[in-house]
């Protein structure tokens, strides 16, 4: 019995040194693993906090377990093209208060469907490929943006869920209406569909056109006609000018003798 006991203690001590060093190991290959100026913790998945790290672009060796990665407050200038592709477990993503002006079309490819948050506020974004969000799922905030209001910016607001709340913090700094310049995007997209004006300035512009062609058509023919008619009244008083012909006295003394 003092052996059986002996043995059990002995089984017991071993398995909490192993689970202590499966510990130790997994803790110091997710350190091992956390990018370069960040911290990484485990909080209901792993989190990944690389704010105000003096990053100019986004880190390329994250974690793929990461659930919420902070990456605010940088100088980060640009999205590529599939940079979160394999983060598959990414509920949170915070891009705020960057210098962000580009954001490539297929940025956010692989974690459109599981994204719940995505935080694009405070940037420098003007515009962004019509194709940039479509099937995005998560929460966006993109305020405080120099926006420019125009028929590709309505496409993106009316391809991402909520757009509505979205679009109503949506400042336009730029328009193609100057009156929509200063007034939050939702107003301007009431206001008239900005995906139609292209065809109308066309439309408008062709009309313009072919009006300006008819004018000098029927400007040409007034011209010729008034030309004509001058002409023909200079050559009529010129013959008026013309001294009339008269018969010769030799040629009356002649008819005079005849008779």
């Amino acid at each position: 019995m003092h052996l059986v006991d002996l043995w059990l203690s002995r089984s017991l001590s071993m398995c909490l040194l192993l689970q202590s060093f499966v510990l130790m190991i997994l803790c110091f290959h997710s350190a091992s693993m956390c990018p370069k100026g960040c911290l990484c913790s485990h909080s209901g998945g792993l989190n990944v906090s690389c704010s105000n790290a003096n990053l100019k672009e986004i880190p390329r060796d994250l974690p793929p377990e990461t659930v919420l990665l902070y990456l605010d407050s940088n100088q980060i200038t640009s999205i590529p093209n599939e940079i979160f592709k394999d983060l598959h477990q990414l509920r949170v993503l915070n891009l705020s208060r960057n210098g962000i002006e580009f954001i490539d079309e297929h940025a956010f490819r692989g974690v459109a469907e599981t994204l719940q948050t995505l935080d694009l506020s405070d940037n420098r974004i003007k515009s962004v490929h019509k194709n940039a969000f479509s099937n995005l799922k998560a929460r966006a905030r993109i305020a405080n943006n120099p926006w420019h209001c125009d028929c590709t910016l309505q496409q993106v607001l009316r391809s991402m869920a909520a757009n509505h709340e979205t679009a109503n913090n949506v400042i336009c700094k730029t328009s193609v209406l100057d009156e929509h310049e200063g007034r939050p995007f939702l107003n301007a997209a009431n206001d008239a569909d900005l995906c139609n004006l292209p065809k109308k300035t066309t439309d408008y512009a062709m009309l313009v056109t072919m009006f300006g062609w008819f004018t000098m058509v029927i400007s040409y023919v007034v011209y010729y006609v008034r030309q004509n008619q001058e002409d023909a009244r200079r050559h009529l008083e010129y013959l008026k000018s013309l001294p009339s012909r008269q018969k010769k006295p030799e040629e009356a003394d002649d008819i005079s003798t005849v008779v």
